[in-house]
């Protein structure tokens, strides 16, 4: 009896078997690997046994999947302590940031039924005149506003939520354009947070 045949042909009728235990299942594991090894040696013929060097190569290959399958661990184990060193790394920052304020750059609010919104715009340095637009999701102006601070720095200003005409305006997305004049008489970049 040819051990290759043997092989074969309990692959080949263990085949049905291993597809319902196997299910889907596209590659060997070392659990696999194993029992086919202990059917080969199971269904050899002891007349004519098996080559000890194809039984040594098998046992090698046997032997770097097992270390293969530790390595694959140790990594997803590796992965695992680095996700959560960051995430504990994370968690002591923001902590650190309590009690303190966060500016986000960007011209567009959203009202909710809040009773104000307030924001802040930059000027790079001292304006002529400094107007403030507020247009709704249409593009339609709304509301213009005109803060007396026109010198350089960062400035807060709160809108009450009423249009031109001192009505309140409905729930929605809102969009704040600062248009600042400097002193030459240039319009000047500015930075909405």
């Amino acid at each position: 009896m040819n051990v290759t045949n043997s092989v074969g042909t309990i692959v080949n009728n263990s085949s049905s078997k291993a597809a319902n235990s196997f299910s889907g299942k596209s590659v060997m594991g070392k659990d696999d690997f194993l029992k086919l090894m202990i059917s080969q040696l199971k269904n050899q013929d002891p007349l004519n046994p098996m080559d000890g060097t194809q039984f040594a190569a098998q046992l090698a290959q046997f032997s770097s999947l097992e270390q293969l399958h530790n390595l694959n661990d140790l990594v997803k184990q590796s992965i695992d302590a680095n996700y959560l060193l960051i995430q504990s790394v994370n968690n002591t920052m923001t902590a650190s940031l309590i009690g303190k304020h966060a500016k986000i750059q960007g011209n567009t609010v959203n009202y909710d039924s809040q009773k104000s919104i307030s924001f802040e715009y930059s000027l790079p340095d001292a304006a002529k005149s400094v107007e403030i637009n507020i247009y709704d999701e249409g593009g339609n102006l709304v509301k213009t506003l005109h803060p007396k601070n026109i010198f350089q720095g960062e400035h807060k200003l709160s809108w009450d939520l009423t249009d031109n005409k001192g009505e309140k305006v409905p729930k929605g997305k809102y969009k704040m354009e600062v248009k600042a004049i400097g002193l030459d008489g240039k319009e000047m970049d500015t930075t909405v947070y």
